[in-house]
């Protein structure tokens, strides 16, 4: 059997609040109520929680990951950093 949950939409002072009814598993609901309790808030707020999260899921983006590549290559010329016409011979030959 279904518990019928009752929502009205309401707009007061600022504040959205929207209430529609909702056919829930009675088993489900039972579940919820727990949860709530035991989490010290109310059924309410327990669904809203649960929509928002679910909700979340369509706006996280895949976590970036930074692939570098290694590639073989040959050690720098060893240059005296001080010696500029030294550092323009090795740049010149690159």
């Amino acid at each position: 059997m279904a518990a019928i949950i009752w929502l009205t939409h309401i707009f007061f002072r600022g504040t959205d609040l929207m209430k529609t009814t909702l056919n829930l598993n009675d088993h489900i609901l039972r579940r919820a109520k727990r949860r709530a309790r035991r989490d010290g808030t109310t059924l309410t707020r327990f669904v809203e929680d649960a929509l928002r999260t679910r909700l979340m899921e369509d706006c996280r983006k895949p976590a970036f990951k930074l692939v570098l590549e290694t590639v073989r290559g040959h050690a720098p010329p060893n240059v005296d950093v001080s010696d500029r016409e030294a550092l323009y011979d090795v740049i010149d030959h690159a």
